[in-house]
C-alpha cells in the first residue's frame, strides 16, 4: 500500500465497547460494527467476523489511548512496538489492554498487512515545556518519566479539520479552545494547528469531571483517605474511576440524559451532578483559554458535546469573561455546524466525533512518510 489508495481497517477498542470500521480513501465509512463489549480472548473472533463479506482492506490503524515517551507518532507496529506499547498499558489500564488483544489479534489475522498504532496522545505530543512539566521534584520526574501527555487527540485532530473548514481558514491560523465530553471528557487549546494546553495529564484520569471518573481531585485528600481510612491503592483507583464523576454525584447515572430528565422532575442530586459537571468544563475551557493569545471559536465534540444541548448551553453561557454567549441553536444530528447567534464575538460550534476518519487519515500518512 503507498499510504494514500486502498480501504483501512480502524478497530477502536474502548474500556467497555469495539468498534470496527472500514474507511476508503475518500473518508466515507463502508461498513461498521461495534460490541458493546471490550477485545479480550475473542478479539479475533470479532474480527473475522466483521470482515466476512466485507470489503478488502490494505492496512489496519488500531486507536491506542496512551503511546508513552516511546510512541509518540502514528507508528507501525513490529515487535519493538508492540514491546514500547505494552511498557505504556500501565498508564491507561482501562483503556490499553483491550487495544492491545485486538492489535495482536488483528496482527494475527492478516499478517501481511501495516498494522498502524495511532496513539491519542500523539496530537499532544509537541505541548510546551510548562504545559506538559508537573510542579515535582525534578530528580522524580525524571528517574520516574513524569509528565503530561494529554489524550483525546484523534478526537482533536478531527475537530480542528472540519472547524477549519466551517469557518472557511486554515487550521494553522486558528487559536481554538476545543472540549471532548463523553465517557471521558476534555478541553484543549489549539493554536496554530498544534496543541498547546490540554486537562488530562500523565493519564487519562486529570482534569474535568467525567461519566464514571473524578477528573482533577485534592491530592491531599487522596493521602487523607489512605491514611485514615486505610483504602488500599486498587480500591482508591476503582473508587476514582469507576464509581465518580456524574455517577458518583447523582447515584444513579452517569448518562447526562437520564440526569436532565431526572432534573426536570426535581431530582436534587442528579441536578447538583449537572451542575458540578459543567462548572468543570467551564473551569476546564478557561483555564485552557490561558494559553491562547485570542479565542476563534468554541468546538464542543464528543457524544455529550454533540448530543446534549443543555450542557453546551450551560457551558456557552457561563463563559461571558471570554466573549462567549449563550443562546445556542441545536445542529442537525451528525452534521457539523456553527450554533452560535449570528455575529457572535466568538463562534461556538458543535463537530460530531471523527475519530474513525482521523485514524484512516494518520494510517495513510505514516505509510506514506515511511517509503
Amino acid at each position: 500500500m503507498d499510504g494514500v489508495t486502498g480501504n483501512v481497517l480502524v478497530a477502536d477498542a474502548g474500556s467497555s465497547s469495539f468498534h470496527l470500521a472500514i474507511v476508503d480513501v475518500h473518508d466515507r465509512v463502508l461498513t461498521t460494527r461495534d460490541f458493546d463489549e471490550p477485545p479480550g480472548a475473542d478479539a479475533g473472533k470479532m474480527i473475522e467476523e466483521f470482515l466476512t463479506g466485507a470489503p478488502p482492506v490494505d492496512a489496519c490503524g488500531h486507536r491506542m489511548v496512551h503511546g508513552g515517551p516511546d510512541v509518540p507518532r502514528p507508528t507501525v507496529v513490529d515487535t519493538v512496538v508492540r514491546t514500547r506499547l505494552q511498557a505504556a498499558a500501565s498508564l491507561a489500564p482501562l483503556h490499553m489492554p483491550p487495544a492491545l488483544a485486538a492489535l495482536d489479534a488483528a496482527r494475527r489475522l492478516l499478517p501481511r498487512l501495516p498494522h498502524v498504532a495511532c496513539p491519542d496522545t500523539a496530537f499532544h505530543h509537541q505541548l510546551p515545556d510548562p504545559a506538559r512539566t508537573y510542579a515535582l521534584p525534578r530528580e522524580l520526574t525524571r528517574r520516574h518519566g513524569l509528565r503530561r501527555y494529554g489524550f483525546h487527540g484523534l478526537s482533536y485532530a478531527y475537530a480542528l479539520r472540519r472547524t477549519a473548514e466551517l469557518l472557511d481558514r486554515a487550521p494553522e491560523d486558528l487559536q481554538l479552545l476545543i472540549t471532548h465530553l463523553g465517557g471521558g471528557c476534555s478541553a484543549c487549546a489549539v493554536r496554530a494547528g498544534r496543541s498547546v494546553d490540554t486537562t488530562m495529564g500523565m493519564t487519562p484520569s486529570e482534569g474535568l469531571p467525567m461519566s464514571t471518573r473524578s477528573g482533577t481531585v485534592d491530592p491531599g485528600m487522596l493521602l487523607w483517605l489512605q491514611t485514615e481510612t486505610g483504602m488500599d491503592p486498587d480500591r482508591l483507583a476503582h473508587v476514582l474511576t469507576r464509581e465518580s464523576g456524574l455517577l458518583g454525584i447523582s447515584g444513579t447515572s452517569d448518562d447526562t440524559r437520564d440526569l436532565v430528565r431526572a432534573r426536570a422532575t426535581g431530582d436534587a442530586a442528579a441536578a447538583l451532578a449537572l451542575d458540578t459537571f459543567t462548572l468543570g468544563v467551564r473551569r476546564g475551557v478557561a483555564a485552557m483559554a490561558a494559553s491562547l493569545d485570542h479565542v476563534d471559536g468554541l468546538v464542543f465534540t464528543g457524544e455529550i458535546g454533540e448530543d446534549q444541548p443543555e450542557v453546551r448551553e450551560a457551558v456557552a453561557a457561563g463563559l461571558s469573561v471570554l466573549g462567549i454567549a449563550g443562546g445556542l441553536t441545536t445542529p442537525e444530528p451528525r452534521q457539523p455546524a456553527m450554533v452560535s447567534r449570528p455575529g457572535a464575538a466568538v463562534p461556538v460550534l458543535v463537530v460530531p466525533t471523527g475519530e474513525v476518519p482521523q485514524i484512516a487519515l494518520e494510517t495513510r500518512v505514516c505509510l506514506r512518510t515511511r517509503h
